[in-house]
Parts: C-alpha cells; sequence; structure tokens
C-alpha cells in the first residue's frame, strides 16, 4: 500500500517539474535574448532617448520605432550604417518653410533651429533695417511663413521739417504709422494715406489749422463833394473834417503750417459810426485851351507815349502845376521830362489832340510823354505807342 501511495505521488510532481522546466528555459531564452540587444543612445529631434535594439544598421533602428526618415532630415550617422554596442545616432526633422520677400515666394526644407539661422542657411542677406516676421529668434515651426521686407529710404515733410528715414511701408497710411505720425482732423497728406510708397518719395505732412481772429479796424470816411461856383475850377475847400468809424470784425483764418492760407469774415459789428468829410469844389471854368493863332506854328518830332488816369497807383489826382484831375476828368494833359517840353507848354499829339504839358513823372525822361484819360478802359485802349507831337508855344 505504501509504495503504491509514492508512484502516484511520483506520477503527480511530473507535470510540474516539466511546466517548471519549460517556464525557466523561458526565462532563461528572454534573459540571453534581451542580454544580446545593443545600447543605442538617440538624440531625436533634440530630445535624447536609450534604445535596446537587435537591429544591425541605423534605418532598422528607425523601422523598428516607426519613424520615417526624409531625404531632407539631418542624420548621424546614415541610414546604411552598421550599429554597435552603445551606438550614438542623432536626428533632427527637417521642417518646411515659405520665405516671402519682396513678393517673391521660395519653400524649402530646413532642419535649422531660428528663423535667423534658416535666413543664413539660404543666404539672405539682412540689413540692419530690413523687416523680419516673425522674430529672427523664434523657432522654426512646420509650415511656417517667414516676411521679409527690403527697408528703402523715404523723406517725409512734418510742418515743413524735411527728415529722411528707412523704411519698410507699403502705403503711406502704414508708413505714418511706423514713424508715429499722428493726424488731425484738419491735416492731409500728399499723397494720400492710401497711396502705395516707393524708394525715394517725398511724403508731406501738411498740419492744418483753424483759429478765430477778432481784430478793431477803422472805417475810413466818404469824401463828398459839393459844387461851389465861388471857387476856380480845380480848387477845393473842406467844409467839415471826416472822421474814421471803427468797427470789431470776427474772422475763421486757415493755417498751414504755420501761414496763413485763408481768411474768411464771420461776424462783424461797428463801435463807432463814420463822419464822412465834405469838400466844396470849384466850378469856374480855367483857360486850358489853344487858341487858333498858335495851332500852326511850333517844332514836331516823336515820342514814345502811355496813358494814366488820376487813380493810378501812387497818384494823387493833382499835376504837378496844381490842376486837379479828378475834378477835370475831361482836360487834356500831358506828362512831358520838363527838360525838352517845359511845362505849361501847349502841344498837339498825334492821335489825341490839343493838350497842355501840366504834369511829370518818374519814368518819365526824355521824349517820352504820358497821356492823360478820365477812365482805365480808356488808358487801356491807347496802351504804349509811338506819335508825332507838335509844339505850339
Amino acid at each position: 500500500m505504501k509504495n503504491l501511495i509514492s508512484r502516484s505521488v511520483s506520477k503527480k510532481k511530473w507535470p510540474i517539474v516539466f511546466t517548471s522546466l519549460l517556464v525557466f528555459a523561458g526565462a532563461l531564452s528572454f534573459l540571453v535574448f534581451e542580454g544580446s540587444k545593443k545600447t543605442v543612445a538617440m538624440t531625436l529631434n533634440g530630445q535624447e532617448r536609450i534604445v535596446k535594439t537587435h537591429a544591425d544598421t541605423v534605418k532598422e533602428v528607425f523601422d523598428e520605432l516607426g519613424l520615417k526618415i526624409r531625404s531632407q532630415d539631418y542624420l548621424f550617422p546614415s541610414t546604411n550604417s552598421n550599429v554597435k554596442d552603445d551606438q550614438k545616432i542623432v536626428w533632427k526633422q527637417a521642417k518646411q518653410v515659405t520665405i516671402v520677400k519682396d513678393n517673391e515666394k521660395k519653400t524649402v526644407w530646413t532642419t535649422a533651429d531660428t528663423v535667423a539661422e534658416l535666413l543664413r542657411n539660404q543666404k539672405f542677406s539682412i540689413k540692419e533695417h530690413d523687416q523680419v516676421f516673425p522674430n529672427p529668434q523664434k523657432q522654426i515651426r512646420n509650415k511656417m511663413k517667414i516676411n521679409i521686407k527690403a527697408a528703402f529710404h523715404l523723406t517725409y515733410v512734418d510742418g515743413g521739417k524735411k527728415k529722411k528715414v528707412w523704411s519698410t511701408s507699403t502705403t503711406v497710411a502704414d508708413f505714418l504709422t511706423q514713424q508715429g505720425i499722428k493726424l488731425k482732423s484738419l491735416d492731409r497728406v500728399e499723397p494720400s494715406l492710401t497711396a502705395t510708397v516707393k524708394k525715394n518719395n517725398v511724403i508731406h505732412v501738411i498740419r492744418v489749422e483753424k483759429v478765430t481772429d477778432v481784430v478793431e479796424e477803422p472805417v475810413h470816411f466818404a469824401v463828398i463833394t459839393k459844387k461851389d461856383e465861388s471857387l476856380a475850377k480845380g480848387k477845393e475847400k473842406t467844409v467839415k473834417e471826416g472822421q474814421k468809424g471803427l468797427v470789431s470784425r470776427e474772422y475763421e483764418v486757415f493755417y498751414e503750417n504755420g501761414k496763413e492760407v485763408s481768411r474768411e469774415l464771420i461776424n462783424e459789428q461797428k463801435l463807432k459810426e463814420k463822419q464822412d468829410k465834405i469838400v466844396a469844389v470849384g466850378t469856374k471854368e480855367l483857360d486850358l485851351q489853344v487858341s487858333r493863332g498858335e495851332r500852326d506854328t511850333g517844332k514836331e518830332f516823336y515820342v514814345s507815349t502811355t496813358a494814366y488816369t488820376a487813380d493810378c497807383n501812387g497818384c494823387s489826382g493833382r499835376t504837378a502845376t496844381g490842376i486837379n484831375l479828378r475834378a477835370n476828368p475831361n482836360v487834356k494833359v500831358i506828362a512831358v521830362d520838363p527838360n525838352i517840353i517845359p511845362l505849361g507848354t501847349k502841344v498837339f499829339v498825334e492821335g489825341y489832340g490839343y493838350a497842355v504839358a501840366a504834369d511829370t513823372g518818374s519814368a518819365i525822361n526824355g521824349y517820352k510823354i504820358d497821356v492823360f484819360f478820365p477812365s482805365r478802359s480808356q488808358a487801356f485802349r491807347w496802351g504804349v505807342r509811338k506819335v508825332k507831337i507838335k509844339v505850339l508855344n
């Protein structure tokens, strides 16, 4: 009975022993398998990683990790290099970047870390005032777009002050913003804010200011003439002195760059009434006519002529001999050089008629005369002409 029980227990141990042997063999095989792996130190896009592998080549290592290598990527050593224990592998994945400069586009693959490094690698010359966006120190991202604006010289005149600067602007408005130039409501810009700027353009900023100017101004009195038969024609006598009035005038004034360009009266208030001057004017006729006996005597010669009126610029209305031309608008008078034709001489002027040499002028020298007309239109019609003159006495 004892042997029977012993044999029964022995039969039950065999499966356990066999299973233990299988587990031991599996564990031993696993340890041998794992122990035979090579240790690889990998730097993947800047991140370090330790990998155990049976791969024979670098490519097989990446295949085990499920990583795809592009031709543009940086890899050291190369894909077909053999893997050794304690091998170091560096892989930097390339990124696709688009560079736009002066409307020219270029798409590249790069393993550069920053925008600045990429531009150096691509041989882009960036000057001090050029604009790069994003910032050159920014990290490169896949599908990134880099814009380069080349700087150029522009001149602007702000309120009359001229300055030459570097710019990367595309429009006048963009340029003003870049330069920190602010416009007030009335200011204007030439060319317009929407205009495109180009190299060596000149931009004018006209500073416009509107102010109200209140001034007190005199009101000139009028001269009222009254006929007086007791006075010789051409003589005058003041009956009542005139007095100037005073008025307050409010103007709307516009300045451009500090200079007044327009002034408009918007309000007026009388402060003092004017008193007109009253003058008595003689009506007794003067004998300025040429007698018949004098008409056919004297010398003749040609002179250059112009015409004038009693209201010409700087004219007093009186001749050098005292004739009041305004009171005697129909008198025939000429201005002469007294060295050629003495004052008081009676003459006949071709196209003008009989006249008296009764006036002088600063521009009347030599063989030149100025003929008097009562109106500007008559004087303009006469113009400048050369005529024959005959001295009668």
